[in-house]
């Protein structure tokens, strides 16, 4: 047996415990995309959004001029007037007319959903890791890294989701919205795949049995006969 393998291991599960909680973070926040509206050259504020699976959060702000006839809205770090509601498809009391688009609201539940996804895999993956701990149990490692890979998976193809639904929104013209600049929460996303991805095939190849490197290791490695 590699005397190196437990070691391996824990370092990979650190790694990926890294990525879990990057997953949590970019699932819980609301900071995927920001969005700015056109700007007037009569008016001193504008309202900014940000949003992410669940909520959109705007804020009225002022403008900051960046020259002579250049306008913009924000930073959306500036103070102003914040509010925040949860999707109208998730909670039927709130509102939110951003997402009162048939396309945008399919979007919106499809990325939350496979988001979710990701989730339970990440923690069936660590249940299976805790329990590989005990031994004898090494077989627990090749599914917990099957469920990490699955979870970096539907975390990217949640992404993609978010991305096309924001690219549609602009485009949309029944939003004001013209501008858009993907936040940390996306960024949060997308390492959690990488890490989640690249320590689930990790995980894999170090739960795989060693393959001999000489011809005759296997017959000299082998029990005695009583």
């Amino acid at each position: 047996m590699d005397q190196s393998k437990p070691l391996k291991v824990r370092l990979t599960f650190s790694v990926i415990l890294v990525g879990i909680s990057l997953l949590f973070a970019a699932v819980v926040t609301d900071h995927w995309a920001v969005l700015s509206p056109s700007v007037e050259d009569n008016t001193t504020t504008c309202e900014a959004a940000h949003f992410g699976l669940w909520r959109l959060c705007t804020k009225r702000i002022f403008m900051q001029e960046q020259g002579p006839r250049e306008k913009s809205c924000g930073p959306i770090s500036l103070p102003g007037d914040h509010n925040c509601s949860y999707f109208k498809h998730f909670t039927p009391g709130e509102t939110s007319e951003i997402f009162e688009v048939t396309t945008q609201k399919e979007y919106s539940i499809s990325a939350a959903a496979i988001a979710i996804f990701s989730v339970g895999f990440a923690i069936i993956g660590t249940i299976c890791v805790l329990l590989s701990f005990r031994k004898k149990r090494d077989y627990l490692l090749k599914p917990a890294s099957m469920f990490y890979t699955f979870a970096g998976l539907c975390i990217i193809i949640s992404v993609e989701v978010m991305r096309q639904s924001v690219k549609r929104m602009i485009d949309s013209k029944e939003t004001a919205w013209i501008q858009y600049s993907y936040s940390w929460s996306f960024a949060c996303a997308c390492a959690s795949f990488v890490l989640l991805f690249v320590c689930g095939i990790a995980l894999l190849l170090i739960a795989l049995p060693r393959f001999p490197q000489n011809p005759w290791e296997t017959c000299m490695d082998a029990e005695p006969e009583h």
